[in-house]
């Protein structure tokens, strides 16, 4: 830290005053010592033979003067005093910099930080100061992006509800105003209005799950479980559409019973979401293979097929919530946007991760969770 020239010249000024102060006090220190020496023999006599039998160094020199001894410890004194209060008055200085420096961060500049570097303690002020800005600069980002969610959320829940509400008003509003020709015209508008509620119901449900997961304090029920019999019994519960669809789906689990502790139907919904969104989007697919395998203390999981591949610049925002790498299709199939925010809303409840892969000869979704779960994160959560 750079001193100002005003500083400067009262740190001079100072420190001169000081010097003349104490060679006063000196002065008259010893005046009143030889006064008092002067004034008293036995005292004269005892310093004399002092001195005559005091001998100092290799050479045995004789010390002529006591004067000279008090002088040397005066100025040994008065130099520390000297430095003492130019050392003092310079603290001062750097803390009155300090000072100056959080108003000018407390007056609204919070992308300025305390620039200099200093010793002791007024560095670990400094280093304290410049990060209890950073982490309110990041609290406020945080609190931003999460307003700014809030109002994504709303616009993009009202949007994707308004769309299918808007075709239940406009087809039973045909059939209130008797805009149909025949039977066959009700039961159409009547199966249309349907199938948009069943979509908006969808939202809904996955719109609360969403919510749920996303809690603070989120429930977690964990116990053992034995991750074959889940996912033999996922399998189980898609091989009538695979079967439809023309795709074989089959699963493989290493060791084989593998227990794993976690929520059954949070996981449940994990992979459900998971082989769901393969059959979706996975167009041109021939299989979706669900492989499990301990690794040391974590369980991996691949949800694989062998569909069009997602497209490269989708693939790092594929768990935002409403995120479609393809909107058309995504409506068209009825997807919400929220599937895989949810996958990794219980993942990350779950302390694991999930990633996804993608090429032309297959995407996967590799989920790694722990073997174990730790009762007091979960707790904390």
């Amino acid at each position: 830290m750079k001193l100002t020239g005003r500083e400067k010249s009262s740190l001079i000024l100072e420190g001169v005053v000081t010097v003349i102060l104490l060679l006063l006090l000196n002065m008259a220190v010893i005046v009143i010592i030889q006064d008092a020496i002067q004034s008293n023999p036995g005292v004269t006599n005892g310093i004399f033979m002092i001195k005559q039998s005091l001998r100092v160094g290799p050479l045995q020199a004789q010390i002529w003067s006591y004067q000279r001894i008090l002088i040397a410890f005066l100025v040994i004194i008065d130099i520390w005093v000297v430095w003492w209060r130019l050392r003092r008055r310079y603290h001062l200085y750097q803390m009155n910099h300090i000072i100056a420096e959080l108003h000018y961060i407390a007056q609204g500049h919070l992308d300025h930080r305390i620039p200099f570097r200093l010793k002791g303690n007024q560095q670990h002020v400094i280093t304290s100061v410049n990060a209890l800005v950073d982490s309110a600069v990041r609290s406020m980002d945080d609190e931003r992006k999460i307003e700014k969610s809030k109002d994504e959320l709303i616009t993009n829940v009202s949007h994707d509800l308004r769309t299918p509400l808007t075709s239940i008003i406009g087809y039973l509003g045909l059939i209130e105003d008797k805009q149909y020709r025949s039977e066959e015209d009700i039961l159409k508008y009547t199966h249309t209005a349907y199938e948009k509620a069943k979509q908006m119901k969808t939202l809904v449900d996955d719109l609360f799950e969403y919510t749920k997961v996303q809690q603070h304090g989120a429930p977690v029920n964990i116990m053992k479980i034995d991750l074959n019999q889940l996912i033999e019994q996922l399998t189980a519960s898609f091989e009538l559409e695979a079967q439809h669809r023309g795709i074989e789906i089959t699963s493989s689990v290493i060791p084989n019973p593998l227990m794993i502790e976690a929520d059954p139907e949070k996981l449940g919904r994990v992979f459900n979401n998971l082989v769901s969104n393969a059959f979706k989007y996975g167009n041109g697919a021939s299989y979706i293979r669900i492989d499990a395998r301990q690794e040391r203390e974590m369980v991996v999981v691949k949800v694989a097929n062998d569909g069009t591949p997602i497209p490269a610049e989708s693939l790092e925002h594929l768990f935002e919530r409403f995120y479609r790498a393809e909107a058309s299709r995504s409506r068209a199939t009825g997807g919400t946007g929220l599937g895989l925010a949810i996958v990794k809303s219980i993942i990350d409840l779950h302390h694991g991760s999930v990633r996804v892969t993608s090429n032309e000869d297959e995407t996967a979704f590799i989920v790694t969770l722990p073997l174990k779960q730790d009762k007091e994160k979960n707790n904390q959560k």
